[in-house]
């Protein structure tokens, strides 16, 4: 049996090291400019460039084709979209899903929609990887996936709601206001896959304070972590020493974010992923 593991760029991952992987590129667009997200991005530029802009910008997902073509010629292909309350991702995927095993009747696809993006995607997508190497069957995988991704959580803290804002996904006047206040917003990845905000910081010590509150609430207890951040290494790391004050065991992963991710966090953004103690 081939497997084949795919992802759109949402994941942050380009590679992923022990198995077959694609990338699925979604874009970022502004009335004189498209950005693929794929290796050949220089994201710091993007970022300045669309700060830089007026006027409002909006992001694209992959298309059917895109999509079928990351499937390969695999036997068994699992994978995982951005959320599908804020993008067409998934669905594009589903559509391939139901070509591929059209014309291939003894090949499956399984696609997961994350209600999410970032570096949770990355810990499913780790876990999916494990899977395979381990043999297991389309449908085996697609149970095991769907246990183990409800006990995971996206957390963010966002110096910037620009974009979100030209994206229609937030009130202008809510993103003017934190931006002149200085506030960072706290949020999470809510259950319909949507942002929550949760809090109103002034200042970095008090979100990241605020983040590892609700990592608590959320019931984290020294499992799996991978934070993204937006050209925010220094608060990633100063997250993660937290962590390994209380857990200094926990496995910790540092990534900077890749095109989509960096167009929504924006600079100084960040997103934690993490495993509650449920997770197995």
């Amino acid at each position: 049996m081939t497997y084949k593991i795919v992802a759109d760029s949402s994941a942050n991952v380009l590679e992923l090291p022990g198995a077959d992987f694609t990338s699925v590129p979604l874009k970022i667009v502004t009335k004189d400019k498209e950005y693929v997200d794929d290796a050949g991005l220089d994201v710091e530029a993007m970022v300045a460039e669309i700060r830089d802009t007026r006027g409002r910008s909006s992001t694209a997902c992959p298309s059917v084709g895109e999509w079928l073509e990351s499937f390969g010629d695999a036997d068994t292909v699992v994978g995982v979209s951005i959320t599908g309350t804020l993008s067409g991702s998934y669905s594009a995927a589903m559509m391939a899903k139901e070509e591929y095993e059209s014309a291939h009747p003894d090949r499956k696809v399984f696609i997961l929609d994350s209600l999410s993006a970032g570096p949770e995607i990355q810990l499913i997508l780790e876990r999916m990887r494990d899977m395979t190497r381990a043999g297991m069957s389309i449908e085996e995988i697609q149970t095991r996936t769907n246990v183990y991704w409800r006990h995971t959580h996206l957390l963010f803290s966002l110096e910037s709601l620009t974009n979100l804002a030209r994206n229609g996904r937030v009130n202008p006047a809510v993103a003017a206001a934190a931006g002149l206040l200085g506030i960072r917003i706290v949020g999470k990845a809510s259950d319909h896959g949507e942002l929550e905000p949760m809090d109103k910081c002034r200042g970095e010590k008090k979100a990241l304070d605020a983040i590892w509150k609700h990592m608590e609430g959320l019931n984290y207890a020294g499992g799996r972590v991978c934070i993204a951040h937006c050209m925010n290494a220094s608060a990633a790391a100063a997250l993660a020493e937290r962590i390994r004050k209380k857990y200094p065991l926990a496995e910790i992963n540092i990534v900077p974010t890749r095109g989509i991710c960096s167009y929504y966090a924006e600079k100084g953004g960040l997103m934690i992923a993490f495993e509650d103690r449920n997770a197995k």
